[in-house]
């Protein structure tokens, strides 16, 4: 996503054993949200440390690695081919002020504060997908769980603001700057 990250775990792994195991009408669902690229990615033991000089040698404004070589423009053409997401177009909001949220918006907000991994691994695996609600929660907690695991991991071990505001403009998710 599009914040500076000081600290972050990465969860491969676990992202790679989370698909192998996902049901196929589920794995439609991540298709049809964009996400299938990620389906791909192998199971690998990144280490922190460079994890972290990575994220934090990235200049979001400019696209660019900074390293001690130079800089590498990063273009997201780049991104689309590496990792199948859509890296153009509108940035999602940095995170969700509680109190201009309509109440319905407040519930589904409520529902996922502080939700750690384990809980949207454990919801995003028992959820059924039978019916369009259900779907819509499935897409939430799967497009969580991904920021969290991949997108925009940290070592902090609850949702926050920043990570729940992409599930409130679902209807976008594909357009999204990710």
């Amino acid at each position: 996503m599009h914040m500076q990250t000081k600290d972050l775990k990465c969860a491969t792994r676990l992202l790679s054993e989370k698909f192998e195991k996902m049901s196929e009408p589920k794995k439609a669902i991540v298709r049809e949200l964009d996400f299938s690229g990620l389906m791909h990615i192998p199971p690998m033991n990144v280490p922190h440390k460079l994890l972290k000089e990575s994220a934090n040698s990235f200049k979001l404004d400019k696209n660019t690695l900074k390293t001690s070589y130079g800089s590498f423009k990063i273009k997201p053409k780049t991104i689309v081919d590496a990792l199948d997401l859509n890296a153009s177009g509108d940035l999602f909001l940095d995170k969700v002020s509680y109190k201009y949220l309509s109440e319905e918006i407040k519930l589904i907000f409520r529902r996922f504060q502080d939700n750690t991994l384990k809980k949207l691994i454990d919801d995003m695996i028992s959820i059924g997908v039978e019916n369009e609600q259900d779907r819509l929660m499935f897409k939430r907690i799967f497009i969580l769980y991904i920021q969290m695991a991949f997108l925009l991991p940290s070592t902090i071990t609850k949702v926050s603001p920043v990570h729940i505001a992409p599930i409130f403009e679902m209807e976008k998710i594909t357009e999204g700057n990710w």
